[in-house]
């Protein structure tokens, strides 16, 4: 019975899948609960996690029940600018520009300022923010509609506030530095998917087959497969070396600064450099096994893996949109209450407080400050399994190290060989 279930668990395991996706509507913690609202009620979706500092949704679901198509189609129902991801493929390049919609904005804006001159001049400011707000008003009724208050909800109150203030050329300003905080907020998460993806990036897409001289992707060569890898080379797959010997750099994978001899049974690794001989490697995993791509899924499962402190400021987020709203909400109330000479500062005031209260510094700072350091320590050969073990790296005061060599060259010798018994001959004891 118990080999049964084991079966039944294999088969289960086996018919999901994980698909990643490029989410760039993610401006911050607040729409995770907007994305797990959306994609956990679907059937076949098994799990869903947000890694918000590369604006990355990762989804393991039943693909015979729902293709990465559908679930591409829920995240974009809500305007949220998905598209499907993977890191072997060609890096996503940020844009170098705004888009066309925050650079008409910001010309209308512009032109407006200049409404003491040519009073109709102000209606541009009008303009500018019906330009700029569609794609915040889409994010924020699909929000609404799931019943989650987020970043849009704010700023749509605020501008909704500015227009009825009459304030034209506030509601634009509004829109218009939103806008560009998040092109610049999506130009910082790009390069975290960068610098990602170049650890992929690092590994051929190509493979020679040693027998027939035949070029393949490196997806379609099974294990035990012999494959050449000429001098110069990026070995594309771990292997062991069946024929010929070579230095081999290994600097990208393990950070060590000296080139690696390698000969007949020597393991190699995918993304590492062959520097100056003919080698024949026989395969021992898969591409998409490689120490690379496990290296990669490390750094991913590291990220999601939060600090305390991350912790305790998305849990704090859960609260902190809500409350913002309601004490915009009562501080609007006031001269309606007490019936002051001059309401207007004080509607004035809680747009301020909805503006100026924005979570998004505070809920970004401290995953891409994670993500970036787990990414860098991996790049440099280090895999540190969370935030909470960066935190408690920064309490250090003092490192030893030893100087025998173990750990620049990470080589182990044995020096000496002793037997603490005398009823124990030696050479008993190493047989």
């Amino acid at each position: 019975m118990g080999e049964e279930q084991c079966k039944d668990k294999k088969i289960n395991e086996a018919k999901y899948h994980k698909s990643y996706f490029d989410v760039l509507g993610i401006c911050c913690t607040s729409e995770i609960p907007l994305i797990e609202k959306i994609l956990k009620p679907l059937n076949g979706v098994k799990k869903v996690q947000v890694v918000v500092p590369t604006k990355t949704v990762i989804v393991v679901h039943d693909s015979s029940l729902i293709s990465q198509q559908d679930i591409l189609t829920a995240l974009n129902k809500a305007r949220l600018e998905a598209s499907i991801h993977a890191y072997a493929s060609a890096i996503n390049v940020a844009k170098k520009w705004p888009s066309p919609y925050i650079l008409a904005c910001g010309l209308l804006l512009l032109l407006s300022l200049f409404r003491h001159f040519f009073h109709p001049l102000r209606w541009f400011a009008v303009a500018a923010v019906s330009i700029g707000i569609l794609p915040i008003a889409l994010r924020g009724i699909a929000a609404l509609l799931r019943l989650t208050l987020d970043i849009n909800i704010l700023m749509l109150i605020a501008v909704a506030g500015a227009i009825a203030l009459r304030d034209y050329s506030e509601a634009a300003f509004i829109v218009f530095l939103f806008t560009v905080a998040e092109w610049l907020e999506t130009r910082a998460s790009h390069k975290a998917t960068a610098g990602m993806s170049s650890l992929m990036s690092l590994t051929p897409q190509k493979a020679v087959l040693s027998e027939t001289g035949q070029v393949v992707h490196v997806d379609d060569v099974k294990i035990d497969t012999v494959i050449a890898v000429k001098a110069g080379e990026v070995i594309p797959i771990d292997g062991i070396v069946v024929d010929g010997h070579s230095e081999v750099d290994e600097r990208s994978l393990t950070g060590e600064s000296f080139p690696v001899a390698k000969h007949a049974d020597s393991p190699v690794f995918a993304a590492t450099l062959n520097m100056d001989g003919y080698i024949s490697v026989r395969t021992t995993a898969l591409a998409e096994n490689s120490a690379v791509a496990k290296m990669t899924r490390l750094v991913e499962e590291a990220q999601n893996s939060r600090s305390s402190t991350q912790r305790l400021i998305d849990s704090c987020t859960k609260y902190y949109t809500p409350a913002v709203v309601i004490v915009a909400a009562v501080i609007s109330s006031i001269p309606l209450i007490t019936e002051v000479k001059h309401p207007r500062s004080w509607f004035q005031l809680a747009l301020v407080l909805l503006v100026s209260a924005c979570p998004c510094a505070l809920v970004m700072s401290t995953p891409v400050a994670t993500f970036c350091a787990l990414l860098k320590a991996a790049r440099l050969g280090l895999l540190i399994k969370g935030g909470d073990v960066l935190e408690s790296l920064a309490k250090i005061k003092t490192v030893a190290f030893d100087k025998t060599g173990t750990i620049t060259r990470g080589e182990f010798t044995i020096v000496e060989f002793q037997s603490t018994s005398s009823e124990v001959a030696r050479n008993t004891l190493l047989y």
